[in-house]
């Protein structure tokens, strides 16, 4: 052999190579049944073969118009999507042309927001279309940062080589992975329906209806409309998001009547483009209708008795394979609705298990009739400082002697008095050493309202009560400068108008133990920053750090007009600025941090107060502690932001609040109405906000009529829409304990707050 021939000996070795390769690949995706399988395999291959950093394979999603990726090599192991005309790959794509990228960040089409979530960075890229043998482009195949060198044609032929191959494995696992999903649809559309229908209650069947109809295809809203045929008229008590005032229209008027009336399917991709489409409702709600499906209702003998309408598909207009799931939806329960509407008898209110532990960072101790241990948490035994042996089985009198003993005495007294009793920063002693903890003592009782025995909750807040300790010896130095520079060296104050804000951070203890002291001292740092930034763009007063509290005043040193407005915006940024740094926080592995924030405007006393070694500017007064109260109160009722009706009257902007009660705070014996305020609330965090706030209005006013039924209902109407909604939940336990436990007749709907 010369040496002229070694170039073509190697070229031949080279194509060898590529078959042997090809082969294996067809081998491998024979091997495998999921999509997922197959994705993780081919980017294996290829990233290999290429000698790169990461692989990525996107498969195009018809419905949504976008490319995903479920498999990523590195730090991302999620499902990515983008538009399939975005980007690099999206360029690709729509073309059908690869491309090698020698330097991302100098090309324009690259997106750099993936680099920026993850900290990976992009150096070069080589990027082919996925093709199937009649030539549809079904995805994109990119490998990124070649490890020596750049990308080269060869790489490119390669890669294309390789995603060839697959792309019959891929077809056959995207086609089963639908088949599959079909069927899990079907079984679903089954589930759903026989749940629906086993309700015999109209309004709940009507909302359960509704609900399942929004989620089935994927809308934003439903109503379902039954005919009065003695008024001629389709009504519904149901509808998602709008208030829950009964709806009645002409049954020939608007799109639902002409569907009532002609019992043919309407399916409208852009409303405001049919004349049919009455505009009135959403400019009396608010809400924007972009696409309408609307098909009737008939029952077994043919009749049509109503018509379901649904809005807004999300991701484009609905699709005939919409219409056909609604049609045979709307069938399934339309003898269901008949039958709940020959039905006038209330089902009875079913009784509700004991609630499940929201936090097991605290201890949890349950003891039986007998005040023998039964079970204790892994909180429990760590703050206890002992075993499961050592304290399950043993009688509450042994493990809680000597100077423990209070807690039996707390025991007994929740025992006679069939309530609860809690105790704040009461020391628990445990051999050598005192520990810090809040206790609560919690009769059990049985679905008869029997007492069966307690539930002991306690929360370490050692290393709370000390990092509070700490941080409270500090000062502001910025209101320090200013009280030294104005000469303020006397006690005294004025009373002034102000507007008090008091926040704190919630399960404090909990981040404490999962950060360590310096780790805490960092994160309060980052926390505090962001919040005091929040409240003096609002040009407010950081008064106080209170361990992990935060107290501000808006209108002192200096007043504004608009003080409570101020007050409120600092809020809402305060809560806005947290979620945002929760996100980043959540990247870097690190837990949330969650506050609730409480307001109150009022007359305070402000001024120099102290000593003459140590002083203070500060507020003190009724008002403050209002405030305060309300911060707590957050808690009780799961809010972010509370706010005491002088403060709502003092308003002069426009926010989205609600009345969430009428309380007596521990101290006082006026009642003050306090609200929430939801203005930091987005479209995922609280969907169709405006219709739920009208719900729970309406619920509230029937909760104080003593119309316990109604009420629930609305409140569960709440439920239906955000079940993440604290405050609709407490309404609902509520309404189930008055209607089994009515209050006394001069019962005005005040609540009775007996903690701070």
């Amino acid at each position: 052999m010369t040496a002229g021939d070694q170039p073509a000996l190697n070229a031949q070795r080279k194509r060898l190579r590529q078959v042997e390769l090809l082969l294996e690949v067809s081998r491998r995706m024979a091997a495998y049944d999921t999509l997922d399988e197959i994705l993780t395999a081919l980017v294996e291959v290829t990233t290999e073969e290429l000698d790169a950093e990461r692989g990525t394979l996107f498969l195009n999603d018809a419905e949504t118009g976008e490319l995903f990726s479920r498999v990523a090599q590195g730090n991302i192991q999620r499902e990515i999507r983008f538009l399939n005309h975005t980007g690099i790959a999206g360029h690709v794509f729509t073309t059908g042309e690869p491309v090698i990228i020698a330097d991302a960040y100098a090309d324009a089409r690259f997106n750099r927001s993936i680099d920026e979530q993850t900290g990976f960075v992009t150096r070069n890229i080589l990027c082919v279309p996925i093709k199937t043998v009649k030539g549809e482009i079904i995805g994109v195949s990119q490998t990124l940062n070649k490890k020596r060198g750049k990308f080269t044609r060869g790489d490119l032929q390669l890669l294309e080589a390789l995603t060839t191959q697959g792309t019959l494995a891929l077809q056959s696992a995207r086609f089963l992975e639908s088949m599959k999903k079909i069927r899990r649809q079907e079984m679903e559309f089954i589930d759903v329906v026989s749940e629906v229908t086993a309700d015999i209650k109209l309004g709940s069947l009507l909302q359960k209806v509704m609900g399942e109809a929004t989620r089935l295809l994927n809308a934003e809203r439903s109503t379902l409309f039954l005919n009065d045929e003695k008024t001629g008229e389709l009504w519904s008590e149901v509808g998602q998001g709008l208030e829950s005032l009964q709806i009645r229209l002409p049954n020939n008027a608007g799109i639902a009547g002409a569907v009532f009336t002609s019992g043919k399917t309407i399916n409208i991709p852009y409303a405001y483009a049919d004349l049919r489409f009455n505009p009135a409702f959403d400019k009396k709600t608010g809400y924007f209708t972009r696409s309408i499906l609307c098909v009737p209702i008939v029952n077994k003998a043919g009749k049509i008795i109503g018509v379901t309408q649904v809005l807004n598909k999300r991701g484009g207009p609905f699709s005939a394979e919409d219409e056909s799931r609604l049609r045979a939806f709307t069938a399934q329960i339309s003898i269901a609705l008949e039958n709940a509407k020959l039905f006038a008898d209330v089902q009875q209110i079913k009784n509700y298990n004991e609630a499940m532990l929201e936090s097991m960072s605290n201890g949890v101790i349950t003891l039986d009739s007998q005040e023998k241990i039964v079970t204790c948490n892994e909180a429990g035994l760590r703050i206890l400082r002992t075993s499961a042996a050592a304290i399950v089985g043993r009688a509450a009198s042994d493990f809680f002697g000597g100077a423990n003993t209070w807690m039996l005495d707390k025991l007994r007294r929740a025992e006679v008095n069939q309530d609860a009793e809690h105790l704040m920063d009461v020391e628990l002693v445990l051999g050598e050493e005192t520990r810090s903890v809040n206790l609560s003592v919690q009769p059990l009782l049985s679905m008869e309202k029997k007492r069966i025995g307690w539930m002991l909750m306690i929360e370490d807040i050692s290393s709370e009560k000390r990092l509070r300790s700490t941080m409270s010896r500090y000062m502001d130095p910025g209101i320090a400068d200013q009280m030294v520079a104005n000469g303020a060296e006397m006690l005294g104050g004025k009373n002034v108008p102000a507007t008090v804000l008091f926040s704190d951070i919630r399960s404090f203890t909990t981040i404490t133990e999962q950060l360590g002291a310096q780790g805490t001292v960092t994160m309060l740092n980052e926390y505090f920053t962001l919040m005091v930034d929040c409240i003096q763009r609002e040009e407010g007063m950081l008064d106080k750090f209170i361990g992990d509290a935060i107290m501000a005043a808006f209108g002192i040193p200096v007043g504004h007009e608009d003080d409570p407005d101020r007050a409120v915006r600092a809020a809402i940024a305060m809560v806005t600025e947290l979620r945002n740094w929760n996100l980043v926080r959540a990247g870097e592995g690190k837990p949330p941090v969650e506050i609730g924030i409480g307001l109150n405007t009022d007359l305070v006393v402000s001024g120099n107060i102290g000593s003459k070694k140590r002083m203070d500017y500060t507020i003190i007064g009724d008002g403050v502690n209002l405030a305060a109260r309300l911060e707590s109160a957050c808690k009780q009722y799961g809010a972010r932001i509370l706010i005491s009706e002088f403060t709502y009257r003092a308003l002069r902007g426009t926010y989205r609040t609600r009345e969430v009660d009428i309380v007596v705070v521990k101290g006082k014996t006026r009642p003050v109405s306090i609200y929430e305020v939801l203005d930091y609330h987005t479209d995922d965090s609280y969907p169709s906000l405006l219709e739920a706030m009208g719900l729970f209005r309406n619920g509230l006013q029937s909760y104080r009529k003593r119309n316990w039924n109604a009420a629930y209902q609305l409140f569960e109407e709440v439920l239906a829409l955000n079940p993440r909604d604290p405050v609709a939940e407490l309404y609902v336990d509520r309404c189930r304990h008055m209607a089994v436990n009515p209050p006394p007749a001069d019962w005005d709907g005040t609540f009775i707050m007996e903690s701070k």
